[in-house]
């Protein structure tokens, strides 16, 4: 069981419906579900609540989700882990996968589209305001078609913070996860060779992504040196677990190494990358295609949740094991 309670709220952030009475059509619209919290804490602090559906403006669309991701953000910023103090009642969620329902009067999208992309309104709902959508490719499922945006995007600009070379040698710590398999697969796009580390039994799985690999803990660095004679031009540590150790060793300082998961990366001199100003939709889109059309892998089949249990998806999210992206299956 999830553990997360049910109540009503009237109060919908970031949308313009504060009365609690949205009308379509001169009808009056029933409340939408959705996940929400009113304090950092753990995951027994998520509450499934009713809140009004929130009417677009302007270039936002009201998407009726679908699938919407669970990403580390999204515990990070339950537990108070994240930058600034966040306005409560706070809606989960970022990642959402679904369809045009609504469009306000300056969007570029038409009721009926499928889209991904992110929620400005939170993506643990029925439905969601959103800006920053790429389209979903026809046939791709929805709980797949979720697993692209975040991992996508943090994929691309990380890697553009290495300027990788086609021919260079990329290590990836975490290689088996969502976006560490992006990595693997966009810097193979790019011309380089990877070196992939996860556990023994996903071995198999970097493999398949096109990266050589071989087992995290401790010895890691003696394994990749064997695998990489001529030495290590950049590393992209998607996993954390204490894996900068032995990236300033494999690269002789803490150049072209960027991190997406350790915290102490300040304190150790590396870059920690985390994507600001905007999504790389472009990126997006063309990452789906070649999900879609079987050219680039999902690591792992989804594995769902109902919206109901959002507290337990995040719960198997903080364990950080596990094949294939964690999603709530909505509607």
């Amino acid at each position: 069981m999830s553990g997360i309670g049910r109540r009503d709220r009237s109060r919908i952030d970031g949308s313009t419906c504060g009365t609690g009475e949205a009308r379509r059509g001169g009808r009056m619209v029933e409340p939408m579900k959705a996940i929400q919290y009113e304090r950092v804490g753990g995951p027994e602090v998520l509450e499934l609540v009713e809140v009004p559906v929130p009417e677009p403006i302007g270039e936002q669309v009201r998407v009726a989700v679908r699938a919407a991701g669970v990403n580390p953000a999204d515990w990070k910023f339950r537990e108070g882990l994240m930058p600034g103090a966040p306005d409560f009642p706070r809606r989960a969620g970022i990642e959402i996968a679904g369809f045009v329902e609504a469009a306000g009067p300056d969007a570029a999208w038409r009721v009926g589209d499928e889209v991904i992309g992110w929620s400005q309104t939170g993506g643990y709902a029925e439905y969601a305001l959103a800006i920053q959508l790429a389209p979903k490719p026809a046939g791709l499922p929805y709980p797949d078609a979720v697993a692209v945006p975040v991992a996508a995007n943090t994929a691309d600009g990380g890697l553009g913070v290495l300027e990788l070379k086609p021919g260079e040698t990329l290590v990836v710590n975490g290689a088996s996860g969502a976006v560490g398999a992006m990595v693997v697969q966009l810097a193979r796009e790019a011309g380089a060779e990877v070196i992939g580390t996860a556990s023994a039994a996903n071995q198999e799985v970097v493999r398949s992504l096109g990266a050589t690999p071989t087992v995290y803990g401790d010895g890691v660095a003696d394994r990749i040196r064997s695998l990489a004679p001529n030495g290590v031009d950049a590393v992209f540590d998607c996993a954390g677990h204490g894996f900068l150790d032995a990236a300033i060793e494999l690269r002789g300082g803490t150049e072209r190494i960027v991190t997406i998961a350790d915290g102490d990366a300040a304190a150790k001199g590396v870059a920690f990358y985390s994507r600001t100003g905007g999504a790389a939709l472009d990126v997006v889109e063309w990452v789906a295609r070649l999900v879609a059309t079987g050219a680039f892998r999902l690591p792992g089949q989804a594995r769902t949740y109902p919206l109901a249990e959002a507290a337990a998806a995040q719960r198997e999210s903080e364990t950080g094991h596990g094949l294939g992206k964690i999603v709530l299956t909505i509607g």
